[in-house]
């Protein structure tokens, strides 16, 4: 079972006393720390990045140089991970929001190199100075230099407003990452359920469109067993050809019920009441012989 309340914990604990300013640049505060070398080179599609270590105990992070900026900063802060967390590589060829089928070191790993990339408070205070909106997300992840799912998913675990960040494929809901405010009122986005009719998703799903806004979309749309009256606001982004489907949905704190919803009767598909999972937003790694 993931602690993922500890590996956080671990990774504000290694970046304790670091220099973050430049890290938008330059990862080499995290692999000098772990006594590694990060390399690039040409590999096969899919694959990300494999660390080899020596043994006097000097490493190699190599990572993929064909892959977008990005998607080769995550790979180097997941391998820094496995380093600091001393958990052998086990890279499966499965979805990163796929945590039933993903082995548990990787999604430790995953979680610490969000940590890495995003640091809570740095993160936090930029959250902090608007609204949600594709358009704060898109500022952020230049910033940071991160994936539109990861930065959309760290925003809707860290803003103070009610507000999730929801992943689908063109049939059903596959991740949900809620903030504290959204928690706290008891409002559960259901794995695995059928994309809601009536929500901007299941619209542009049907049309084909790629980008859709509503701000009256009624609350109980997404919301499981969820009471009637309150509406809320879903921005959604659609990419068929990779089916994949993205929705950020929120509402303002006097918008929705003032008290927390108790008439939830089911079990949810994901246990994310510490509101720490969030999606890494890249590709998912590939076996290669030389993994740590």
């Amino acid at each position: 079972m993931i602690d993922e309340v500890s590996i956080r914990s671990r990774a504000r604990q290694f970046m304790l006393g670091l220099d973050l300013s430049n890290i938008d640049k330059d990862l080499s505060v995290y692999t000098q720390k772990v006594n590694a070398k990060l390399t690039y080179e040409e590999m096969s599609y899919g694959e990300s990045g494999y660390t080899l270590t020596r043994r006097n105990g000097k490493s190699s992070i190599v990572v993929n140089e064909l892959e977008r900026r990005e998607r080769q900063r995550f790979s180097a802060c997941h391998e820094v991970a496995h380093l600091v967390l001393g958990l052998a590589s086990n890279h499966q060829e499965t979805p990163s929001w796929s945590y039933a089928k993903r082995e548990d070191n990787e999604i430790a790993c995953d979680i610490f190199a969000s940590e890495l990339l995003m640091p809570f408070d740095a993160f936090k205070r930029d959250v902090d100075q608007d609204e949600p909106s594709f358009e704060l997300i898109e500022q952020l992840r230049a910033k940071y230099v991160v994936s539109f799912a990861a930065c959309a998913s760290r925003l809707a675990a860290t803003t103070d407003y009610p507000c999730a960040f929801v992943f689908m494929d063109s049939k059903v809901v596959r991740y949900a990452s809620r903030s504290k405010a959204l928690r706290g009122l008891n409002a559960w986005v259901e794995m695995r359920a059928p994309v809601p009719n009536g929500s901007v998703a299941h619209r542009l799903i049907q049309s084909g469109d790629w980008s859709g806004e509503d701000s009256d979309i009624s609350q109980d749309v997404w919301f499981r067993d969820w009471p009637k009256g309150y509406d809320l606001t879903e921005m959604a982004k659609h990419y068929p050809t990779f089916d994949e489907t993205f929705s950020l949905i929120w509402f303002e704190q006097d918008s929705g019920p003032q008290e927390p919803v108790k008439n939830w009767s089911g079990t949810p598909m994901q246990d994310d009441d510490d509101g720490l999972k969030e999606l890494d937003g890249v590709l998912s790694f590939h076996s290669r012989s030389k993994k740590k």
